[in-house]
C-alpha cells in the first residue's frame, strides 16, 4: 500500500472499508487492556523482590553514622543512601536530600515553597500577579499537572533532537522575572526518548534569570534506565551550574521507583547546601524523617552504582523486548503509509507516536472502543492542549507481552482509519 495522501478518494474508501472490518473484528473480542500509564510490570516487581531480604531481624539497623533508622530524626535522610543516590546521580552526597518512594512528591513540594513561603527570601508567589514556568514539549503530564494545580502561567517551549530550543528558554528566562522555574526531563524524556545536548546543559548552567528564585526543576527520573548495553552520559547539572557561578539555579530530582519497586522505593533531590538550608526550614516542620529502614534496605542491597547498573540489565531484560515488539509492529504495520513517526528510544520507558495533525484525539478514541486505554491525547502538553493534535504517548511497560503484541495491533489499526477519516475530511471538525 502506498502513502494514503496519494490515494484518490475511492481508493481511500476502498481502504477504508478494509480497516474498518479488521477494527470491528478486534471490537468483537471485548479486548481489556491497558496502555495508559508507565507502570513496571509484575515481571519487573518480581526480580525486585529480593530487595525485601536485604534487612531481618538479626541485622544491624545503624546507619553508618550509628544513627538508628528504626527511630525518627534525619529529616533528610541517612548518609549511608544519600552516597548511593548521589553515585547514581553523578553528585556528592552532601549535596542530597532524600524523600519518600516519589521524587514527584519533592518536585510539589518544592513548587508549594515557593508559592506559600518564597525561595531563599524572596516573595512568596502568591503574593504576585503572575508567575510563569516554561514546559518543554512533549512533556511529562505530571508536571504540568502541578503548576497548573497552583494557577501558574504555563509556557510551552518546543523540544529539538538535543533538548530544549534553547534560544527561546533564553529570551524568557533572562527577560521576564516572573519566569520562576522550567521542568526538564534531561535524559531519555518522557514521552519523546530525548537526551540533553553538552551544548544545552551548559547553555542551562549559563542562564542569567531575571527573577532571583528562577530554578531549573530537573528530573533525571530515567538516568540508568537503559535498553540496551550502551551508556549515555550527560554532563551533571550541578557542576555545570556551579562553574557558572549559579550554584542554587537548580533542583535535580530522581528515585528508585522504575528500578526497584514503585510504589516503595527512595527518592532523591540534589542541590546546593543554601537551597537545602532554605528548604530544611520548612521540611522540619512538614516532617519527622522518612522511611529511612527502606534507605537501608536499598543501600544494603544494591551497595553501590555498579549494584544498581547491575539491577538495571534486569530490568531491560524485560522492557527490551516489548519496546521491540511495539517499534516492530507500528514499522511493519504502518511504514511507508505517510499516517505518523515514531520514536526508536535507546532507553527510559516511553514511545512517542506522531500522527498527521489532528488525529491523536481520534486515534485515542478508536483505541478506547476497541478496548485498549491509552494517555490520553493531548497529555504530554500543559492544560492538555495538543496544538497540532498529533501527539501520543506510548506505554510499553506493563502489560504481557501477548497483550503488549495485540494493543501494538490495534493501534495501527487505529491510526490507519483515523488517518483515513482525516483525509476524506471526516474528523476534522
Amino acid at each position: 500500500m502506498k502513502d494514503y495522501a496519494q490515494l484518490t478518494k475511492e481508493e481511500l474508501l476502498a481502504e477504508k472499508e478494509k480497516v474498518e472490518k479488521v477494527y470491528k473484528d478486534y471490537q468483537a473480542k471485548g479486548l481489556k487492556l491497558d496502555m495508559s500509564r508507565g507502570k513496571p510490570s509484575p515481571s519487573q516487581h518480581d526480580k525486585c523482590m529480593p530487595i525485601l531480604d536485604a534487612l531481618s531481624s538479626k541485622d544491624d539497623y545503624h546507619a553508618s553514622n550509628g544513627f538508628d533508622v528504626r527511630n525518627y530524626g534525619l529529616v533528610d535522610g541517612i548518609p549511608d543512601a544519600k552516597e548511593l543516590m548521589a553515585e547514581m546521580m553523578d553528585t556528592r552526597p552532601e549535596n542530597i536530600i532524600l524523600g519518600g518512594n516519589a521524587s514527584l512528591n519533592l518536585m510539589y513540594d518544592c513548587v508549594c515553597r515557593g508559592y506559600c513561603f518564597g525561595i531563599m527570601g524572596s516573595t512568596p508567589w502568591h503574593k504576585l500577579d503572575k508567575v510563569k514556568f516554561l514546559c518543554p514539549v512533549p512533556g511529562y503530564d505530571r508536571h504540568f499537572g502541578v503548576t497548573e494545580q497552583f494557577g501558574i502561567e504555563m509556557i510551552n517551549i518546543p523540544m529539538n533532537e538535543d533538548g530544549p530550543d534553547m534560544d527561546m528558554v533564553e529570551k524568557y528566562v533572562n527577560n521576564d522575572d516572573a519566569v520562576k522555574g522550567i521542568w526538564c526531563v534531561p535524559k531519555f524524556s518522557n514521552p519523546g526518548g530525548v537526551v540533553y545536548s553538552d551544548e544545552v546543559v551548559r547553555r542551562f548552567a549559563n542562564l542569567q534569570p531575571a527573577a532571583k528564585d528562577f530554578r531549573i526543576y530537573w528530573d533525571n527520573a530515567y538516568v540508568v534506565h537503559y535498553l540496551y548495553d550502551e551508556e549515555i552520559k550527560i554532563l551533571d547539572i550541578i557542576s555545570e551550574c556551579e562553574k557558572a557561578g549559579n550554584p542554587d539555579m537548580v533542583y535535580e530530582f530522581a528515585s528508585t521507583s522504575k528500578i526497584s519497586f514503585a510504589g516503595a522505593g527512595i527518592s532523591a533531590m540534589a542541590t546546593s547546601q543554601a537551597n537545602i538550608e532554605d528548604i530544611k526550614k520548612s521540611l522540619t516542620k512538614q516532617t519527622i524523617g522518612p522511611d529511612k529502614v527502606n534507605q537501608l534496605r536499598h543501600v544494603r542491597y544494591f551497595k553501590d552504582l555498579n549494584g544498581i547498573l547491575d539491577h538495571m540489565k534486569l530490568m531491560a531484560e524485560d522492557l527490551r523486548p516489548r519496546f521491540e515488539l511495539v517499534c516492530k509492529t507500528l514499522d511493519e504495520e504502518l511504514s511507508g503509509l505517510g499516517v505518523g513517526t515514531f520514536t526508536n528510544p535507546k532507553g527510559g520507558y516511553f514511545i512517542m507516536y506522531t500522527t498527521l495533525p489532528g488525529c491523536a484525539t481520534r486515534v485515542i478514541e478508536l483505541c478506547k472502543e476497541a478496548g485498549v486505554v491509552m494517555t490520553g491525547a493531548g497529555a504530554p502538553f500543559p492544560y492538555h492542549k495538543d496544538p497540532e493534535d498529533s501527539t501520543i504517548r506510548i506505554s510499553p511497560s506493563y502489560p504481557s507481552i501477548e497483550d503488549l503484541g495485540k494493543a501494538a495491533k490495534v493501534f495501527t489499526v487505529c491510526v490507519k482509519l483515523a488517518t483515513i477519516e482525516h483525509l476524506l475530511g471526516e474528523n476534522n471538525g
